[in-house]
Protein backbone atom coordinates (compact mmCIF):
# COMPACT_ATOMS: atom_id res chain seq x y z
CA UNK A 1 0.00 0.00 0.00
CA UNK A 2 1.07 3.44 -0.88
CA UNK A 3 2.51 5.72 1.78
CA UNK A 4 -0.28 8.17 3.13
CA UNK A 5 0.62 11.31 1.64
CA UNK A 6 1.14 9.55 -2.10
CA UNK A 7 -2.02 8.03 -1.19
CA UNK A 8 -3.59 11.13 -0.46
CA UNK A 9 -2.97 12.38 -3.96
CA UNK A 10 -3.79 9.99 -5.74
CA UNK A 11 -7.31 10.07 -3.95
CA UNK A 12 -7.89 13.92 -5.10
CA UNK A 13 -6.71 13.03 -8.42
CA UNK A 14 -9.55 10.39 -8.34
CA UNK A 15 -12.29 12.59 -7.10
CA UNK A 16 -10.99 15.36 -9.87
CA UNK A 17 -11.73 12.91 -12.61
CA UNK A 18 -15.47 11.84 -11.82
CA UNK A 19 -18.43 13.43 -10.77
CA UNK A 20 -19.41 10.49 -8.23
CA UNK A 21 -17.07 7.87 -6.77
CA UNK A 22 -18.88 4.94 -4.36
CA UNK A 23 -17.05 4.45 -1.66
CA UNK A 24 -16.23 0.56 -2.09
CA UNK A 25 -14.97 0.98 -5.58
CA UNK A 26 -13.06 4.10 -4.63
CA UNK A 27 -11.07 2.45 -1.48
CA UNK A 28 -10.65 -0.56 -4.12
CA UNK A 29 -9.00 1.79 -6.54
CA UNK A 30 -6.92 3.00 -3.98
CA UNK A 31 -6.22 -0.86 -2.39
CA UNK A 32 -7.12 0.28 1.25
CA UNK A 33 -10.09 -0.23 3.46
CA UNK A 34 -13.25 1.67 3.79
CA UNK A 35 -12.09 3.03 7.05
CA UNK A 36 -8.72 3.88 6.15
CA UNK A 37 -10.54 6.01 2.77
CA UNK A 38 -13.07 7.85 5.38
CA UNK A 39 -9.71 8.77 7.41
CA UNK A 40 -7.84 9.93 3.98
CA UNK A 41 -11.22 11.89 2.95
CA UNK A 42 -11.37 13.63 6.45
CA UNK A 43 -7.42 14.68 5.33
CA UNK A 44 -8.83 16.00 2.11
CA UNK A 45 -11.06 18.13 3.68
CA UNK A 46 -8.75 19.25 6.74
CA UNK A 47 -6.45 20.64 3.36
CA UNK A 48 -9.68 22.58 2.35
CA UNK A 49 -10.73 20.43 -0.54
CA UNK A 50 -14.94 20.35 0.11
CA UNK A 51 -15.54 16.74 -0.38
CA UNK A 52 -19.05 15.73 0.44
CA UNK A 53 -20.22 12.18 1.10
CA UNK A 54 -23.77 10.39 0.83
CA UNK A 55 -24.61 7.66 2.72
CA UNK A 56 -26.94 4.63 1.88
CA UNK A 57 -26.93 2.00 -1.53
CA UNK A 58 -25.85 4.79 -3.84
CA UNK A 59 -23.47 6.67 -1.44
CA UNK A 60 -20.15 7.32 -2.04
CA UNK A 61 -18.09 10.90 -2.70
CA UNK A 62 -17.57 13.76 -4.88
CA UNK A 63 -15.64 16.81 -4.75
CA UNK A 64 -17.92 19.47 -4.76
CA UNK A 65 -17.40 23.55 -5.46
CA UNK A 66 -15.77 25.71 -1.86
CA UNK A 67 -15.90 28.77 -0.78
CA UNK A 68 -12.27 29.07 -1.73
CA UNK A 69 -10.64 27.63 -4.95
CA UNK A 70 -7.76 24.31 -3.59
CA UNK A 71 -4.84 23.14 -5.96
CA UNK A 72 -5.59 20.88 -8.64
CA UNK A 73 -4.22 18.06 -10.10
CA UNK A 74 -3.23 17.82 -13.81
CA UNK A 75 -1.77 14.91 -15.65
CA UNK A 76 0.30 15.67 -18.55
CA UNK A 77 -2.04 16.26 -21.32
CA UNK A 78 -4.31 18.15 -19.07
CA UNK A 79 -1.30 20.54 -17.94
CA UNK A 80 -0.22 21.48 -21.83
CA UNK A 81 -3.96 21.95 -22.41
CA UNK A 82 -4.02 24.61 -19.39
CA UNK A 83 -1.13 26.46 -20.14
CA UNK A 84 -1.95 26.84 -23.83
CA UNK A 85 -5.14 27.97 -23.32
CA UNK A 86 -3.52 30.22 -20.76
CA UNK A 87 -1.24 31.43 -23.07
CA UNK A 88 -4.30 31.86 -25.98
CA UNK A 89 -6.46 33.59 -23.08
CA UNK A 90 -3.62 36.30 -22.18
CA UNK A 91 -3.28 37.82 -26.09
CA UNK A 92 -7.33 37.89 -25.82
CA UNK A 93 -7.18 41.01 -26.20
CA UNK A 94 -9.85 40.94 -23.29
CA UNK A 95 -9.77 43.87 -21.10
CA UNK A 96 -8.78 43.11 -17.81
CA UNK A 97 -7.74 39.45 -18.87
CA UNK A 98 -4.28 39.11 -19.84
CA UNK A 99 -2.73 40.31 -16.00
CA UNK A 100 -4.48 37.34 -14.46
CA UNK A 101 -3.83 35.11 -17.58
CA UNK A 102 -0.16 36.03 -17.11
CA UNK A 103 -0.05 35.59 -13.48
CA UNK A 104 -1.89 32.40 -14.07
CA UNK A 105 0.46 31.31 -17.09
CA UNK A 106 3.08 31.84 -14.82
CA UNK A 107 2.49 29.65 -12.19
CA UNK A 108 1.63 26.46 -14.44
CA UNK A 109 4.85 26.79 -16.43
CA UNK A 110 6.88 26.95 -13.41
CA UNK A 111 5.87 23.50 -11.90
CA UNK A 112 6.01 21.80 -15.30
CA UNK A 113 8.62 19.68 -16.35
CA UNK A 114 10.84 21.05 -19.18
CA UNK A 115 9.60 18.00 -21.45
CA UNK A 116 6.37 19.60 -21.07
CA UNK A 117 7.42 22.96 -21.64
CA UNK A 118 8.84 22.06 -24.75
CA UNK A 119 5.32 20.59 -25.66
CA UNK A 120 3.63 24.18 -24.66
CA UNK A 121 6.17 25.83 -26.69
CA UNK A 122 5.19 23.64 -29.92
CA UNK A 123 2.02 23.94 -30.00
CA UNK A 124 1.38 27.42 -29.30
CA UNK A 125 4.03 28.43 -32.27
CA UNK A 126 1.70 25.74 -34.85
CA UNK A 127 -1.98 26.78 -33.36
CA UNK A 128 -3.62 30.09 -34.61
CA UNK A 129 -6.15 31.63 -32.08
CA UNK A 130 -8.69 33.56 -33.54
CA UNK A 131 -8.54 36.31 -30.57
CA UNK A 132 -4.61 36.45 -30.49
CA UNK A 133 -3.79 38.59 -33.83
CA UNK A 134 -0.07 39.09 -33.18
CA UNK A 135 2.59 36.93 -33.39
CA UNK A 136 2.51 34.07 -30.33
CA UNK A 137 5.34 33.98 -27.81
CA UNK A 138 6.95 31.14 -25.87
CA UNK A 139 5.49 30.39 -22.72
CA UNK A 140 8.69 30.11 -21.30
CA UNK A 141 9.42 33.57 -22.06
CA UNK A 142 6.55 35.43 -21.26
CA UNK A 143 6.93 33.50 -17.78
CA UNK A 144 10.75 33.92 -17.49
CA UNK A 145 10.33 37.82 -17.93
CA UNK A 146 7.23 38.12 -15.80
CA UNK A 147 9.36 36.35 -12.83
CA UNK A 148 11.65 38.73 -13.46
CA UNK A 149 10.16 41.57 -12.96
CA UNK A 150 7.94 40.61 -9.84
CA UNK A 151 11.36 39.56 -8.20
CA UNK A 152 12.96 43.47 -9.59
CA UNK A 153 15.84 41.06 -10.82
CA UNK A 154 18.19 42.05 -13.73
CA UNK A 155 17.56 40.38 -17.25
CA UNK A 156 19.53 39.21 -20.28
CA UNK A 157 18.64 38.38 -23.21
CA UNK A 158 19.05 38.41 -27.07
CA UNK A 159 17.32 41.39 -28.81
CA UNK A 160 16.81 42.06 -32.96
CA UNK A 161 15.42 45.55 -33.34
CA UNK A 162 13.75 46.77 -37.14
CA UNK A 163 16.53 46.69 -39.54
CA UNK A 164 19.16 45.91 -36.88
CA UNK A 165 21.34 43.00 -36.51
CA UNK A 166 20.78 40.98 -33.31
CA UNK A 167 22.06 42.16 -29.86
CA UNK A 168 22.77 41.36 -26.35
CA UNK A 169 20.61 43.50 -23.88
CA UNK A 170 20.42 43.93 -20.45
CA UNK A 171 17.97 45.22 -17.87
CA UNK A 172 16.00 46.18 -15.38
CA UNK A 173 12.72 44.80 -16.09
CA UNK A 174 9.57 46.54 -15.14
CA UNK A 175 6.46 45.40 -16.09
CA UNK A 176 4.85 43.14 -19.35
CA UNK A 177 2.22 44.82 -21.21
CA UNK A 178 -0.19 43.07 -24.08
CA UNK A 179 -1.51 45.87 -26.14
CA UNK A 180 -2.49 45.34 -29.86
CA UNK A 181 -1.89 41.97 -30.13
CA UNK A 182 1.46 42.31 -28.75
CA UNK A 183 3.70 41.62 -25.75
CA UNK A 184 6.25 44.64 -24.65
CA UNK A 185 8.68 44.25 -22.35
CA UNK A 186 9.17 47.92 -20.80
CA UNK A 187 12.67 48.14 -19.05
CA UNK A 188 15.35 50.45 -18.09
CA UNK A 189 17.91 49.64 -20.63
CA UNK A 190 21.63 49.49 -18.65
CA UNK A 191 23.39 49.96 -22.05
CA UNK A 192 21.55 52.76 -23.38
CA UNK A 193 21.00 54.11 -20.10
CA UNK A 194 17.26 54.88 -20.80
CA UNK A 195 13.81 53.51 -20.76
CA UNK A 196 12.84 51.37 -23.94
CA UNK A 197 10.18 48.65 -24.76
CA UNK A 198 10.91 45.52 -26.51
CA UNK A 199 8.75 43.42 -28.02
CA UNK A 200 9.16 40.10 -26.98
CA UNK A 201 7.94 37.74 -30.28
CA UNK A 202 12.37 39.67 -31.18
CA UNK A 203 13.04 38.42 -27.67
CA UNK A 204 15.32 35.38 -27.20
CA UNK A 205 17.13 33.54 -24.05
CA UNK A 206 16.02 35.79 -21.72
CA UNK A 207 17.74 34.43 -18.30
CA UNK A 208 17.71 36.24 -15.09
CA UNK A 209 21.15 37.29 -13.74
CA UNK A 210 20.78 36.89 -10.04
CA UNK A 211 21.31 40.62 -9.40
CA UNK A 212 18.62 42.83 -7.70
CA UNK A 213 17.86 46.30 -8.66
CA UNK A 214 16.00 49.49 -6.77
CA UNK A 215 12.96 49.96 -9.28
CA UNK A 216 13.67 53.35 -11.03
CA UNK A 217 10.60 55.78 -11.54
CA UNK A 218 8.98 54.93 -14.87
CA UNK A 219 8.59 58.58 -17.20
CA UNK A 220 5.17 57.73 -18.14
CA UNK A 221 1.78 57.70 -16.45
CA UNK A 222 2.08 53.56 -16.75
CA UNK A 223 3.43 50.95 -18.42
CA UNK A 224 0.94 50.39 -21.30
CA UNK A 225 0.84 54.35 -21.83
CA UNK A 226 4.96 54.48 -22.06
CA UNK A 227 4.32 51.93 -24.63
CA UNK A 228 1.55 53.86 -26.74
CA UNK A 229 4.16 56.54 -27.03
CA UNK A 230 7.37 54.67 -27.63
CA UNK A 231 4.73 52.71 -30.79
CA UNK A 232 2.86 56.26 -31.22
CA UNK A 233 0.09 54.22 -30.99
CA UNK A 234 -2.92 56.27 -30.01
CA UNK A 235 -4.55 56.07 -26.67
CA UNK A 236 -8.04 53.93 -26.31
CA UNK A 237 -11.30 55.18 -26.18
CA UNK A 238 -13.55 53.68 -23.62
CA UNK A 239 -17.12 53.89 -25.35
CA UNK A 240 -20.48 53.46 -23.38
CA UNK A 241 -24.04 53.03 -24.88
CA UNK A 242 -27.15 52.17 -23.73
CA UNK A 243 -28.31 49.79 -25.70
CA UNK A 244 -32.44 49.06 -25.69
CA UNK A 245 -32.00 44.85 -26.40
CA UNK A 246 -31.85 42.33 -23.91
CA UNK A 247 -28.41 41.73 -23.13
CA UNK A 248 -27.94 38.02 -24.29
CA UNK A 249 -28.87 39.39 -28.14
CA UNK A 250 -26.10 42.22 -27.67
CA UNK A 251 -23.52 39.74 -26.02
CA UNK A 252 -24.02 37.45 -29.02
CA UNK A 253 -23.25 40.62 -31.19
CA UNK A 254 -20.62 41.93 -30.02
CA UNK A 255 -18.49 38.69 -28.57
CA UNK A 256 -15.34 38.96 -26.42
CA UNK A 257 -14.88 42.36 -27.68
CA UNK A 258 -17.15 44.30 -25.09
CA UNK A 259 -18.83 44.08 -21.76
CA UNK A 260 -22.46 44.00 -21.26
CA UNK A 261 -24.09 44.76 -18.19
CA UNK A 262 -27.67 43.91 -18.09
CA UNK A 263 -30.25 46.37 -17.03
CA UNK A 264 -33.52 45.09 -17.60
CA UNK A 265 -34.87 42.49 -18.82
CA UNK A 266 -35.01 44.48 -22.63
CA UNK A 267 -31.51 46.99 -21.71
CA UNK A 268 -28.31 46.67 -21.00
CA UNK A 269 -24.84 48.44 -20.83
CA UNK A 270 -22.27 48.31 -23.30
CA UNK A 271 -18.95 48.68 -23.10
CA UNK A 272 -15.89 48.53 -25.26
CA UNK A 273 -12.26 49.90 -25.68
CA UNK A 274 -10.77 50.58 -28.57
CA UNK A 275 -8.15 52.51 -30.23
CA UNK A 276 -10.96 53.19 -33.04
CA UNK A 277 -14.30 54.64 -32.74
CA UNK A 278 -15.31 52.52 -36.30
CA UNK A 279 -15.37 48.90 -34.49
CA UNK A 280 -17.73 50.01 -31.63
CA UNK A 281 -19.97 52.18 -33.99
CA UNK A 282 -19.92 48.72 -36.34
CA UNK A 283 -20.71 46.83 -33.18
CA UNK A 284 -23.82 48.68 -32.16
CA UNK A 285 -25.03 48.76 -35.96
CA UNK A 286 -25.04 45.05 -35.73
CA UNK A 287 -27.12 44.72 -32.90
CA UNK A 288 -30.15 46.13 -34.68
CA UNK A 289 -31.63 48.30 -31.69
CA UNK A 290 -31.99 51.25 -30.79
CA UNK A 291 -29.16 52.76 -28.62
CA UNK A 292 -27.85 55.81 -26.58
CA UNK A 293 -24.39 57.13 -26.46
CA UNK A 294 -23.31 57.30 -22.71
CA UNK A 295 -19.47 58.23 -23.88
CA UNK A 296 -16.86 59.95 -24.70
CA UNK A 297 -18.23 62.82 -26.53
CA UNK A 298 -15.73 61.72 -29.49
CA UNK A 299 -18.13 58.73 -30.15
CA UNK A 300 -21.34 60.47 -29.83
CA UNK A 301 -19.66 63.13 -32.83
CA UNK A 302 -18.54 59.96 -34.64
CA UNK A 303 -22.11 58.77 -34.52
CA UNK A 304 -23.29 61.62 -35.52
CA UNK A 305 -21.33 61.82 -38.69
CA UNK A 306 -21.77 58.34 -39.71
CA UNK A 307 -25.75 58.82 -39.47
CA UNK A 308 -25.20 61.99 -41.64
CA UNK A 309 -23.26 60.39 -44.51
CA UNK A 310 -25.32 57.16 -44.39
CA UNK A 311 -28.15 59.70 -44.48
CA UNK A 312 -26.32 61.49 -47.73
CA UNK A 313 -25.84 58.25 -49.39
CA UNK A 314 -30.02 57.41 -49.59
CA UNK A 315 -30.14 61.27 -50.81
CA UNK A 316 -32.71 61.47 -47.57
CA UNK A 317 -30.49 64.22 -45.64
CA UNK A 318 -32.10 67.37 -44.94
CA UNK A 319 -30.54 70.33 -47.21
CA UNK A 320 -29.65 73.22 -45.78
CA UNK A 321 -32.65 75.96 -45.57
CA UNK A 322 -30.08 78.71 -46.38
CA UNK A 323 -28.85 76.98 -49.43
CA UNK A 324 -32.48 76.40 -51.36
CA UNK A 325 -33.42 79.58 -53.29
Amino acid sequence: MANTSSRTLRLLSLLQTHRHWPGLELAGRLGVSERTLRRDIDRLRELGYPVSAARGTDGGYQLAPGAVLPPLLLDDEEAVALAVGIGDAAQSGIAGMEEASLRALTKVVRVLPPRLRARVDALRAVTVSASASGPAVAAGVLTAIAQACRDEERLRFGYTSRGSAPAEREVEPHRVVATGGRWYLVAYDLHRHDWRSFRLDRLTGPTATGTRFRPRPLPAEDAAAFVRAASGAPAPYTVEALVHAPAARVRQAVGQWGTVQPLARDSCRLTMTSTSLDWPAQALGNVGAEFEVLGPPEFAAHVQDWGARFLRATGKAQKNPRSVA
